[in-house]
């Protein structure tokens, strides 16, 4: 039976339908930064699927035992012993009753070795109970971390393994995980990787923007768009949601959680006896036992004998520290980055990976030549790699002309800078249009279409005028620099800008 249920609208202004049947199939992996509308999102799933599926919610914080309100969910509380969560998760499979597993007021080691238990338990269930159920599990880096962290490592072994089966080997049990997480770098792989599903919200840090672009199979470039998404707003992808990355506003709820986002609300006016009032004590205070923390034990004589009768360690030979490297000064510091940046760009395929590998590749090089100072931020490190892109060379890189073009370079976005900083030179050096072939390049595409549409772009904010001399070659002029490249021939070969000067 194919079911279909309305998760919102999309930006084209239909219904988001998600198949129930396909997602039992294929689960669902949800991601974005706190406040981005996660809960919300679950909520809205559960809500609309209650009607059709089972469900099993882990539940780290108590937000969705409301549920039990409106859809006769069971709570379960995870103050529980193992045998009691155990014979839950069985009976929960064999009656197919939906649950609220709530682990609030448990520390973090507790809430993992909690879920680990009752998923397992509900994973064992015998064959005859292979029902469908949807399991939702909240906060899912928490249960499943990519590494281990301040809890015990049976903790985290129970929790990771669980949350293992449910994602790669639950769908024959008919266990459909899906799991919500703040940030997938602190998600194990082998647990992100089984979701076929997607749901990705509001995220700011580079590493997760990437991995959220990888896993939607979409340009790097286009990574920055995570950042702009509103609360609510995901780009959902999948065979149970769309089979192309498509923009979804998630649509309202008929519960509510118990927390909610804090809201400004105005102080009370303070009292006149504001200081009586907080340096009197209630009369209850002194009646109240004073909980204090049970003295250590003293260690036993024979520990301490046993420690003072040990042999004293080796004093440590003092090992020579290597001598400082020589100071360097700014000039010689910028000179050997751009020497960096030029042993980059000389490997032809430099061009086409993406600015995230060449960071790192970068930050290596950096390391081999023990280059002083802080690290390039990857924002700097885009700005200089344009600038070495563009072929400037260092007489017109000290001009107020060349100073100019860099502030109109700050017009565009980042992954057009290259571009646009490649045409200004030349147009600031009165060398040939670069032909469409140079300019793809320069862009990190093959495409000379693309290439095109970039100078159109840049005529329609107003930032370069293209014309054609008699003979059909093409002109770009900058009417900020008061400058123009010499007549160039748009179909012509990609060549080095060291090449086209010669040539001219």
């Amino acid at each position: 039976m194919k079911v279909g249920i309305d998760m919102g609208t999309t930006s084209e202004g239909t219904s988001a339908s998600l198949d129930i049947e396909e997602l039992l199939a294929t689960r669902l992996l949800v991601q974005g930064n706190s406040g981005s509308g996660k809960s919300h999102l679950l909520r809205r799933l559960l809500e609309q699927s209650a009607p059709w599926v089972q469900q099993c919610i882990i539940d780290p914080e108590g937000d969705f035992v409301t549920l039990a309100d409106k859809f006769g969910h069971v709570v379960i509380e995870g103050e529980r012993t193992d045998a009691e969560l155990i014979g839950i998760a069985t009976r929960i499979r064999q009656h197919r009753v939906s649950c609220v597993l709530s682990l609030e007021g448990l520390d973090v080691e507790q809430q993992m070795r909690s879920a680990g238990v009752f998923l397992n338990a509900m994973f064992d269930a015998d064959r005859e109970y292979w029902y469908p159920v949807l399991v939702v599990v909240d906060e899912a880096q928490m249960f499943a971390p990519s590494v281990g962290g301040d809890v015990s490592e049976e903790a985290r072994k129970v929790s990771l393994g669980a949350m293992t089966n449910l994602m790669c080997r639950g769908r024959k049990r008919g266990l459909a995980g899906v799991i919500a997480t703040q940030r997938l770098a602190k998600l194990a792989k082998n647990v992100a990787a089984e979701a076929s599903n997607f749901l990705m919200g509001r995220t700011f840090l580079d590493i997760d923007m990437l991995r959220a672009a990888d896993l939607l199979g979409m340009d790097r470039r286009t990574a920055e768009m995570f950042r702009d998404l509103k609360r609510g707003s995901f780009v959902a992808l999948g065979p149970a949601l769309s089979r192309r990355p498509l923009k979804v506003t998630i649509g309202s709820v008929e519960t509510s959680a118990r927390s909610t986002s804090p809201k400004l609300m105005p102080l009370p006016e303070a009292p006149q006896d504001v200081e009586d009032l907080i340096f009197t004590p209630d009369p209850e205070e002194l009646t109240r036992p004073i909980m204090r923390r049970p003295s250590p034990q003293p260690r036993p004589a024979t520990d301490i004998l046993a420690e003072l009768s040990r042999p004293r360690p080796e004093p440590l030979v003092p090992v020579e520290t290597k001598p400082a490297p020589p100071e360097m000064s700014v000039e010689e510091r910028d000179a050997l980055l751009d020497s960096l940046f030029a042993e980059i760009l000389t490997n032809p395929d430099a061009a086409f990976r993406p600015d995230a590998e060449l960071f790192q590749d970068f930050l290596v090089r950096c390391r081999i030549r023990r280059v002083p100072g802080p690290a390039l931020s990857l924002s700097a490190f885009r700005r200089k790699m344009a600038v070495a892109r563009s072929g400037v060379d260092a007489e017109t890189a000290q001009t107020e002309t060349w100073a100019s073009a860099l502030r109109l370079a700050d017009r565009v976005s980042e992954d057009l800078q290259a571009v646009f900083l490649m045409m200004a030179q030349a147009a600031v050096r009165g060398l040939p249009c670069p032909s469409d072939a140079m300019i793809a390049r320069a862009y990190g595409t093959h495409s000379a279409r693309r290439a095109r549409r970039l100078l159109g772009y840049f005529e329609e904010h107003g930032l370069v005028v293209v014309h054609a001399d008699f003979s059909g070659k093409r002109i770009v002029a900058f009417p900020d620099l008061g400058s123009e490249t010499a007549p160039g021939d748009a179909n012509g070969p990609d060549i080095g800008n060291g090449e086209q000067a010669a040539a001219e």
